[in-house]
């Protein structure tokens, strides 16, 4: 009960019927915190796409300007002087058939991976697994790679894969709550810009029709999804 009666008050302070500029939201982020913890912030959007049709899918990476506020668990499937040069890199967790065997049995203790192009025959075995977390290895977001040291850094330095769903909806962290305010406007905006510019061409209409900020476990806050930039905001 005390928690919904805080969500409860914290909803009180956003006014449904304005679309708040990115500074404005997250300072209300800021106001409408509902946890005792270090929330992270998120970003829900709705696109004019039809992902159902291969030529509308939105999917990409972006490197946060200030990271995520958390460094990410990455496992690499490799073998050889790759693996050992992920290991060196920081990932987590390197194999090949034991880490396939390991997730078919239920593991999933890691927030991205990372694959060698020579190991995608195995890897594919997992794509009941890994592709409705949004982790299945692709070559477009860069995770189906030889170089997994390039792989591997940029993930833990704050590197963040989104991806369209059915609905046409897509979610992303721009950080932690105790970030600055000008660090959360500079991470949303080189998101959306991101976003942005991968709008597909066969995309009719309006792109971006509605963007929501949040914390955890707090109130939506309707975002002005024309403004992107942070001298804008």
């Amino acid at each position: 009960m005390k928690r919904s009666k805080n969500h409860r008050k914290a909803s009180q302070l956003v006014d449904r019927d304005k679309l708040y500029a990115p500074l404005e939201a997250v300072k209300l982020a800021k106001q409408t915190a509902v946890v005792k913890f270090d929330p992270t912030v998120e970003v829900a959007l709705r696109l004019g796409v039809d992902p159902r049709k291969a030529d509308q899918m939105v999917r990409g990476t972006v490197n946060l300007p200030h990271g995520t506020g958390k460094t990410a668990r990455v496992l690499v499937f490799a073998t050889g002087d790759r693996a050992e040069q992920a290991r060196e890199a920081g990932a987590d967790y390197v194999g090949d058939d034991d880490l396939v065997e390991a997730i078919q049995k239920g593991f999933l203790d890691f927030d991205a991976v990372v694959a060698t192009p020579d190991l995608m025959g195995k890897v594919g075995r997992l794509g009941r697994v890994l592709g409705p977390r949004g982790m299945m290895p692709n070559p477009k977001t860069g995770t189906v790679t030889p170089d997994v040291v390039k792989a591997v850094t940029e993930i833990k330095g704050g590197k963040i894969e989104f991806r369209v769903d059915r609905h046409g909806n897509l979610h992303f962290i721009i950080g932690k709550l105790s970030f600055d305010e000008a660090q959360l406007v500079e991470n949303y905006g080189a998101a959306l810009d991101e976003v942005i510019r991968l709008k597909p061409s066969a995309a009719k209409g309006r792109y971006l029709k509605k963007a929501t900020m949040t914390t955890t476990m707090g109130p939506g806050i309707p975002v002005d999804p024309n403004i992107t930039r942070p001298a804008a905001a």
